[in-house]
């Protein structure tokens, strides 16, 4: 009976006293939540309940597990495999507990600062700062595994020797790889692109999504996703509409007739501002930036809060204004000219070409037709 009811007391009251005090703690991280409503600390905490449970009750496990004598012929084995699980849900808690800190400080820095460049540049950095913690430990935590094992024990003293050469070995193996990480420190500290910015990479327009160590992912217009390693941004132009502010000028531009309207196409540019939601009210103008031998090239300036909203205001603009033309001024679209040419001031010819001149131009065009053409012969 003893040797049921020792392993059933050992192990049932280990599992027990886990679930009991994860149950305690939860309730308490749940009431310091409720009680301070100025940071979100604890509310983070409690996604660590499993591996703070899972740490619990493996090392109570490891240490009452000799006194449960159950498969004493695989002791050896069953207290070996606890240790490395109590290894790895010991870095799982810690992982859990540096991003929880490091995402409460950042919540707390959002609500206090409303600039969203600085707001994205912080977000930046306490997200690469959450990876490099998670690999230090996670490096660590496999280290402390293997070290757990005699053989690696016994190897360690000549690793360590040749710790020097395989470094130097590893350094010029993965040297695209560390660039990449020294690339994605310098641009989380460096300030070069954040989170949130809008970019243009390659030709291609679109707004950074994530940032890690090695690669950056750009979200395009049209919902692809571009992904560069890191040490491009370091390395090459690139441009960032967001840097220093969001705010953005559009430029339209409209080829029209020379007799285009233009003091009217700005009373019905800011006619067409006004009604629209994403212009934000900072600036707009038309003007006339060059001209050809057939039209007017007219620019048209807009203002908005982001590029989002830039685009919008330029395609309505842009759409609004032929709409426009083409109904209540369809004369200043571009046409191609095929009316006679208006002589010059002082010429004999009527404006419609009914005159003596354009009857005496007429008979002296047909006399040099009539001067070229081969004589003819027979019979008339």
């Amino acid at each position: 009976m003893e040797n049921v009811l020792r392993p059933l007391i050992v192990i049932g009251g280990s599992v027990v006293l886990t679930l009991l005090i994860g149950w305690v703690t939860d309730l308490l991280l749940r009431k310091a939540d409720e009680q301070f409503e100025h940071t979100s600390l604890w509310g983070l905490l409690r996604r660590g309940r499993v591996p703070y449970q899972l740490v619990l009750c493996a090392a109570m496990l490891r240490g009452s597990y000799d006194q449960a004598r159950l498969l004493e012929k695989h002791r050896a084995g069953i207290g070996q495999t606890l240790t490395l699980v109590l290894i790895g849900a010991t870095a799982w808690l810690m992982v859990r507990i540096a991003a929880a800190i490091v995402e409460s400080s950042y919540a707390r820095y959002a609500r206090v600062h409303r600039d969203p460049a600085r707001v994205r540049r912080v977000r930046t950095q306490v997200t690469l700062i959450t990876r490099v913690v998670a690999a230090i430990v996670g490096v660590v935590a496999v280290a402390a595994m293997l070290l757990t094992f005699p053989a690696m024990r016994a190897a360690g003293a000549s690793l360590l020797a040749s710790a020097g050469i395989l470094g130097i070995v590893a350094g010029v193996a993965a040297q695209s790889t560390l660039a990449n990480l020294f690339a994605g420190l310098q641009i989380a500290f460096g300030d070069m692109v954040r989170i949130g910015d809008t970019v243009v990479v390659d030709g291609e327009w679109g707004t950074v999504e994530e940032i890690t160590l090695t690669f950056l992912a750009v979200r395009t217009w049209d919902e692809r996703r571009i992904t560069m390693p890191v040490s491009y941004f370091t390395s090459k132009p690139f441009e960032n509409w967001s840097r220093g502010g969001t705010q953005m000028t559009g430029i339209v531009y409209w080829h029209l007739d020379h007799s285009a309207p233009v003091e009217l196409m700005r009373e019905k540019l800011r006619d067409i501002l006004r009604e629209c939601a994403a212009w934000d009210g900072r600036d707009y103008g038309v003007a006339v930036t060059d001209a050809t031998p057939n039209t007017l090239q007219v620019r048209a300036l807009v203002t908005a809060k982001d590029a989002d909203d830039i685009w919008t205001v330029r395609v309505t603009v842009r759409e609004q204004m032929i709409r426009w033309l083409s109904e209540k001024h369809p004369y200043a679209l571009p046409r191609v000219n095929t009316a006679d040419a208006v002589l010059p001031p002082g010429s004999a010819a009527s404006p419609n070409g009914s005159g003596d001149g354009a009857r005496d131009g007429a008979e002296g065009v047909a006399a040099t037709r009539r001067a070229h053409e081969p004589p003819r012969t027979g019979r008339g």
